[in-house]
């Protein structure tokens, strides 16, 4: 056992230590160095610089988890058995099992691609007839609203390219000292 004489102490307690003097610096504008900061255990962001952690190539294409491993073992001879008192549940009236076995059999409707006419887009002034004929198609029912808000969505980053392309045309007429373009 330490006693309070033991010099590991004696620097805590300044009543048994008569030289200790504990250093007092004026605080001013320094009061962030009485604050303790706390250590940091772990470095933020990424630990690890990319192709260099424990695994550089990363886990195998294909790879299931452990839980989904178990749980297809557990089922592997209940899926008929399972599938089959959905399907009298869904007779017997419970929505809930309706909704589940139409789930499972038939897939969900996705938008096929339905081929229109758009006119080609060279230039800025051809935009407008494009956006015409996407605006027509879906008028029409050749379209649907999703599709359209796509197709214009394509439009707009074509109007950006051609703005950064005429831009960059023109400054560098500029930088070439030419005036007319």
């Amino acid at each position: 056992m330490a006693t309070l004489k033991s010099p590991q102490l004696r620097h805590t307690f300044p009543h048994i230590n008569p030289d200790y003097k504990p250093v007092q610096k004026p605080l001013g504008d320094r009061m962030s160095e009485i604050v303790p900061q706390k250590p940091q255990y772990r470095p933020r962001g990424r630990p690890w610089q990319k192709g260099q952690s424990g695994n550089p190539a990363g886990r195998r294409k294909g790879s299931r988890n452990k839980a989904t491993l178990v749980a297809a073992l557990y089922l592997d001879g209940e899926a008929l058995g399972l599938a089959r008192k959905a399907v009298e549940m869904a007779y017997a009236g419970d929505t809930l099992a309706m909704r589940l076995c139409l789930e499972r059999t038939i897939a969900p409707r996705r938008e096929r691609p339905e081929p229109f006419r758009l006119p080609p887009v060279e230039n800025a002034a051809d935009l407008a007839p494009a956006m015409a004929a996407i605006m027509s198609a879906a008028a029409r029912g050749v379209i649907t609203t999703g599709q359209a808000a796509e197709m214009a969505s394509v439009i707009a980053t074509r109007l950006r390219a051609i703005e950064a392309a005429e831009f960059d045309r023109h400054l560098s007429a500029l930088e070439h000292g030419d005036t007319a373009h």
